[in-house]
């Protein structure tokens, strides 16, 4: 197939006009399509309604150990949710704390203290010169805006096929006390779909950070979001890892269920040593008397254990699984071999990353939005919304209908090829 890049002038002006036309008729259909953001779709959240009928005003509210579920306490959580959270990481029970709805609230939550309080005791960052985060992007946004909220100066990562080029991160990991900690999507990446390999799981329990209030934000959202029932990633426990390389203080994990029962009233929870989950709960204990424990006891009761878990996932697939599989069809049938764009096949997780020409992203989603399909904005899988190439565009596939999704497809690569052919002939 010939490259755009080896047209003639005349044939990208005459296949400019071309797209122009299509594009102009693809305005006409009035799409309403929004693909700003990960959702589940209706489809995926209609398999938890039973969930619901777990917990009624028959049900036993309290738990094995007798704990009264409507009352105040536990603050750590139900043991069976910290279990069932635990087996999601891979941790074990006794290392997890079970939060709210939203593992985004603990982190926020981490770096306020962190501000305030310091690290286990340490120098609250407040009163520290300067604190600078790492941050491998592509990444994910709204990481990205929690450290951005506290003017925490952002240092961009690039990601590999493995993650985050180690060799960058130990350079400043090792060398600069300035820099306190590090974002990481460690499986199913948001939004390349990577996982991090053997090598760079070892290498981040390695680390020998400058400063000794360094963390790992290890935020582990896709764990057991497969694509495939036998094609699936797995990658090394981190905190087992850096307890073998005695740094057993340096990560926090983080994970929920937003993506597995319901989106906004699921359950999240952060594994982490004891010194570190004893010095949060200094501070959770001023926030709270105690959890939601009946909607933990929602989420214990149906789901049960990791098999649960595993089969519910199942069925989430079925319904995830078409959907990119529709997307990354129409991409290879009409990009593919035009040297204009490039793009991840993802074993699972939520996201496609496309790679435009450079200096295309913006363009692109500026003519979907205006031909009705909204996608996340360009940039925004970088620190300050800036993409240096201005080329990385995140796909989100899970939310619109299928019928929804082939209609978005076709205008998404009609728009790429347009802001393509309008750069080169410019």
């Amino acid at each position: 197939m010939t490259t755009y890049q080896e047209y003639s002038k005349e044939a990208l002006l005459a296949l400019r006009q071309e797209l122009e036309v299509a594009y102009g008729e693809a305005k006409e259909k009035g799409l309403k399509l929004d693909m700003s953001r990960g959702k589940p779709s209706r489809q995926q959240l209609d398999l938890s309604m039973e969930m619901l009928d777990t917990l009624n005003s028959s049900t036993p509210a309290a738990t094995a150990d007798g704990t009264d579920c409507r009352n105040y306490g536990g603050l750590d959580g139900l043991p069976e949710a910290r279990a069932l959270l635990g087996e999601i990481m891979g941790v074990p029970a006794d290392n997890v704390l079970v939060g709210g709805n939203a593992s985004l609230t603990i982190m926020y939550d981490i770096i306020a203290r962190s501000m305030t309080h310091g690290v286990m005791g340490g120098v609250p960052w407040c009163k520290q010169e300067k604190i600078k985060f790492l941050c491998p992007a592509p990444g994910y946004d709204r990481h990205f805006a929690i450290t951005g909220f506290f003017d925490i100066e952002m240092i961009t990562v690039p990601m590999t096929a493995d993650g985050p080029d180690m060799a960058v991160v130990e350079a400043h990991v090792c060398n600069d006390e300035a820099v306190k900690g590090i974002w990481c999507v460690p499986k199913y990446s948001n939004p390349q779909g990577v996982s991090y390999s053997d090598e760079t799981v070892r290498r981040f329990a390695a680390l020998t950070p400058a400063a000794a209030d360094f963390r790992i934000f290890w935020d582990n959202a896709y764990a057991v979001h497969h694509l495939y029932d036998h094609d699936q990633d797995n990658i090394l426990e981190i905190l087992s890892e850096c307890e073998k390389a005695g740094h057993p203080d340096m990560v926090y994990e983080f994970c929920s269920t937003s993506k597995i029962s319901f989106a906004g009233a699921g359950i999240c929870g952060v594994a982490a040593s004891k010194g570190n989950l004893d010095f949060m709960r200094r501070s959770i204990g001023m926030q709270t008397i105690g959890p939601d424990k009946l909607n933990q006891l929602r989420h214990v009761n149906y789901f049960k254990d990791m098999a649960g878990i595993t089969a519910h996932m199942k069925k989430h697939a079925a319904i995830v699984r078409p959907k990119f599989q529709a997307v990354l069809k129409k991409l290879d049938e009409e990009l593919k071999g035009l040297g204009i764009a490039s793009w991840t096949e993802p074993k699972g997780g939520y996201f496609i990353s496309f790679e435009a020409m450079d200096g295309c992203a913006r363009e692109i989603v500026r003519l979907c939005k205006e031909a009705g399909v909204v996608l996340t904005g360009a940039g925004a899988a970088y620190p300050y919304g800036n993409d240096p190439k201005d080329s990385n565009i995140r796909i989100a596939p899970t939310f619109p209908t299928a019928e929804e999704m082939e209609q978005a497809a076709e205008l998404f690569v009609l728009c790429v090829k347009l802001a393509s052919v309008r750069a080169l002939t410019a």
